[in-house]
């Protein structure tokens, strides 16, 4: 499968986004992001934390609140997954601190699976079949899929638990059909 590279000025996170990684403008040492798409990648003059916090701003929020909202409500202290949209299924996790230069953003839906490539890199296979090594250890890499499946876990919990309670309340409320005199 060949993949397409573009350069892009800005990029906006979708629902398609499988990685955002981050790199080292050669000329000017500045960091960059690689963004992974199922079939195509682009080269984004800007951090994957910039990319990350403008996506969460885009949903309400910035990444700090998501990481805060995290910290939380699973209790979790470093090296946060997000859900950048819930609704949209948008679950990134982190390969290092997000206070790191390095930090790379990884989307939780598209891991196909993982395997140690060295004892400081892990090879993540994404579910289109591409792969990508990753400067986090095997041990490391499982353990931020399990913390951002925790995530979904609770987020989907919680709002069953909302949504469960409106449907409560609104058996209490007067039918439309039925008007109170």
């Amino acid at each position: 499968m060949k993949k397409e590279m573009r350069y892009l000025p800005y990029y906006e996170v979708t629902p398609c986004t499988m990685a955002i990684i981050h790199q080292f403008d050669e000329e000017t040492r500045e960091p960059i992001s690689l963004v992974l798409e199922e079939d195509i990648e682009y080269v984004v003059p800007l951090s994957p934390n910039k990319i990350v916090d403008d996506a969460c701003k885009f949903f309400g929020s910035d990444l700090k609140g998501r990481l805060d909202w995290t910290r939380d409500v699973c209790g979790l202290h470093y090296k946060l997954p997000i859900a950048i949209s819930h609704e949209n299924k948008m679950y990134f996790f982190p390969t290092a601190s997000p206070k790191k230069s390095h930090c790379s953003w990884i989307a939780h839906s598209f891991i196909k699976r993982i395997s140690k490539f060295s004892p400081h890199q892990t090879e993540v296979t994404f579910m289109n079949g591409r792969s990508y090594i990753f400067d986090i250890s095997y041990g490391s890499m499982l353990n931020q899929m399990k913390r951002t499946a925790l995530l979904r876990y609770l987020l989907d919990h919680h709002l069953k638990s909302i949504n469960g309670r409106e449907k409560v309340e609104m058996i209490a409320e007067p039918s439309p059909s039925f008007p109170l005199q």
